[in-house]
């Protein structure tokens, strides 16, 4: 901030009227007899600028002179305003672009007055206005002088250059406003709306939008709404170079960190995009598949209309099962020695064990694929989907039944169960996608399959037709169908899953286990201790109060607690009819879940519910990672893959103005009121 008054300056430029009279005292030093002066009243100058003002010296020459005082005999002049220029200079002499004892135009003051003169001189100087030195580039390029001649002549890029003629064609309104120096429009807004050379669309960007939403990005973000960047998976699939041999447009962003490149014609690169694909799909067609589509998207919803079609797990050979067992227990090894790391928070060890069981876990999937296959049978009514991921990757879907093609497909399996009277047809579902989710550890799938329990018993108490629906569906299967179904997860001998601690620690603290534990208590308060009361007791109730106890006893039985992580798991029906919502019961933490998976699968899960972060998170330690990803998880409604199979569509929330899970825990809480009355 130039803070000098006015009648300082007036005095300042009086005394160097007085002592730089360049037509008396302007002389030409060798450049070997001049050194920096400490009497030179700027100590600070930019390091980074000198190579710049030394390619303008050899380009255009010493524009202006140096002022130096008289040196005592024998000795140096010293440079008392123009130690930048000083500093070019002698950059350029031990470059051997200047010989060292090149002659300078130096302007000689006295002794006396060498500071003053140093003074004006820094004080009495305007900077260049932005407006003016873009204007001043795209003149010297009218005047014919290439790009690449400008760059070198001072100091800079050719790409610099190419920045300022762009901010040079921005339109003349924006950049009167900008000369304004009001903040109207700042540097940031201008090269931002320079994407675009078209003046009404700059115009209409800025001055349409309020003020509170003409930040760079926004303006930016509406001026290339249009365009596909170079980064979107389908740009990446197709490639710059097909695109632009295939006659598509395309433009970079000249004011971008990195080389951002945006693509005029979509609708060329949807075309481009969908004919490699089909041709993929063929090649996919050829595998014996009912079907076979191709899509460049493909949504969480579009999948989900979709049912998986069984397959067939064949025995491993004797290779196989030997390779199998000894990844299981490596693997099974590393878990133990990972969660001792996790507990005691030693980042180091858990980065080695992590890259350790990275490829183990890898290898034992590659090795259970490869025991999984579709029957022909299968083949012949199911279809694939080729598409893309969100890197722009090709992903493959096979084994995909429509509704009526499930259907069809189970009444041929029920009908061939029944004729080979046996039961095992449908055992092979159970491990279809077993250890889908690498990245979790068994000890990890247990606590989160024990969460899920809780949640489902809970929920099944909640609802008593369901529970009865449930507990008569497990007695049909045993006595009118042999047993061939697969039975709902229900101890029907009363076998209570109450021991959800073991895999579960913090099971007697979470929401779930405290709703139920309530109704048991008031449930118990209500009933009579003595045995031979108790029937009596029951016989008093209401059909409608002995049916909500009946569902209570059956959820207590409710078990769906897995050694390992499935793609499908257990008890997907009864969780389905309840409308089982786990945001309701339980929320991913850093001490749930994030301290327990590994950096890969939290960053796996950040790109999910925090996109914009994954970036910047990659690059932090595991513990802040961990507290971060606990941050922004929070009220996204996130929930690990192993959750992924409950429905919340069956059971619409009682109450339909607030959302289902605060419904099932403020129905959870006043329950017991209900049943007192």
């Amino acid at each position: 901030m130039n803070t000098v008054t006015k009648a300082e300056v007036h005095a300042t430029e009086a005394g160097a009227l007085e002592v730089a009279d360049p037509s008396k005292n302007l002389i030409f030093v060798p450049l070997s007899q001049l050194r920096p002066s400490p009497r030179n009243v700027r100590k600070t100058n930019p390091k980074l600028s000198i190579p710049e003002l030394a390619a303008s010296i050899q380009h255009v020459g010493l524009v202006q002179n140096l002022v130096v005082t008289k040196p005592e005999e024998g000795g140096h002049y010293e440079v008392e305003a123009g130690g930048r220029r000083l500093a070019a200079l002698k950059l350029l002499a031990k470059k051997k672009r200047i010989p060292a004892d090149h002659p300078v135009a130096c302007l000689l003051v006295a002794d006396g007055s060498a500071r003053t003169v140093s003074l004006t001189e820094n004080v009495q100087r305007e900077a260049m206005h932005g407006a003016d030195q873009f204007e001043a580039f795209a003149a010297l390029v009218k005047e014919g002088r290439p790009i690449e001649d400008i760059a070198a002549g001072f100091g800079v890029s050719p790409l610099v250059v190419q920045r300022r003629l762009k901010l040079a064609n921005v339109s003349p309104r924006l950049l009167a406003d900008y000369r304004r120096d009001d903040d109207t429009v700042s540097l940031e807004q201008l090269m931002a709306l320079a994407i675009t050379d078209d003046h009404e669309a700059q115009e209409a960007a800025f001055y349409n939008a309020p003020e509170w939403q003409r930040s760079a990005s926004l303006l930016r973000e509406r001026l290339t709404a249009r365009q596909i960047a170079a980064s979107d998976p389908l740009a990446r699939f197709v490639g710059l170079d097909a695109y632009e041999a295939a006659g598509g447009g395309s433009f970079r962003d000249l004011f971008a960190d990195e080389d951002s490149i945006y693509l005029n014609d979509a609708a060329l690169l949807h075309r481009l995009a969908q004919d490699k694909l089909a041709a993929l799909a063929e090649e996919v067609r050829a595998e014996g598949w009912a079907w076979v589509e191709a899509v460049t998207r493909l949504t969480h919803a579009d999948r989900q209309a979709f049912r998986d079609a069984p397959q067939q797990v064949r025995e491993p050979n004797g290779s196989e099962a030997r390779r199998i067992a000894s990844l299981q227990r490596r693997i099974a090894a590393l878990d133990a020695a990972l969660e001792a790391a996790y507990e005691a928070e030693d980042e180091e060890k858990v980065e080695v064990l992590e890259e350790r069981q990275e490829p183990l876990a890898a290898a034992l999937q590659g090795l259970e694929d490869s025991l999984r296959e579709y029957a022909p049978d299968v083949r012949a009514v199911a279809g694939a989907i080729v598409t893309l991921d969100r890197e722009g990757e090709v992903t493959i879907h096979r084994g995909l039944l429509r509704e009526a093609e499930a259907k069809a497909l189970r009444t041929l399996e029920r009908l061939r169960g029944k004729q080979a009277g046996c039961d095992d047809d449908e055992g092979g579902d159970e491990d279809d996608g077993a250890h889908e989710g690498a990245g979790l550890s068994d000890k990890l799938a247990r606590r989160l399959s024990a969460h899920r329990t809780a949640a489902l018993q809970i929920e099944t108490a909640r609802h008593p037709q369901i529970a009865l629906a449930a507990l008569v569906h497990g007695m049909v299967q045993k006595v009118l169908q042999d047993g061939y179904a697969p039975e709902l997860p229900l101890g029907v001998r009363l076998t209570v899953q109450d021991r959800l601690d073991q895999p579960a620690p913090d099971w007697p603290d979470s929401p779930a286990a405290i709703a139920l534990r309530g109704l048991k208590q008031q449930w118990a308060d209500q009933l009579p201790q003595d045995a031979g009361e108790l029937l009596g007791a029951l016989l008093a109730l209401s059909q409608d109060e002995l049916l909500r106890l009946l569902a209570l006893c059956v959820a207590c039985t409710v078990d769906v607690v897995t050694v390992r992580a499935t793609k499908h798991e257990p008890g997907a029906e009864l969780a389905q009819a309840v409308g089982l919502d786990m945001a309701a019961w339980w929320q991913p933490t850093a001490e749930s879940y994030f301290r327990h998976v590994s950096k890969a699968v939290i960053l796996e899960a950040v790109a999910q519910f925090a996109p914009e972060h994954v970036n910047r998170l990659a690059k932090v330690k595991k513990a802040d990672l961990v507290s971060e990803a606990e941050r922004l998880v929070a009220g996204t409604g996130w929930m690990p893959a192993i959750f992924a199979s409950t429905g919340t569509e069956a059971v619409a929330s009682e109450d339909a103005t607030e959302p289902a899970s605060t419904a099932r825990v403020r129905q959870a809480e006043t329950e017991g009121a209900a049943l007192a009355a």
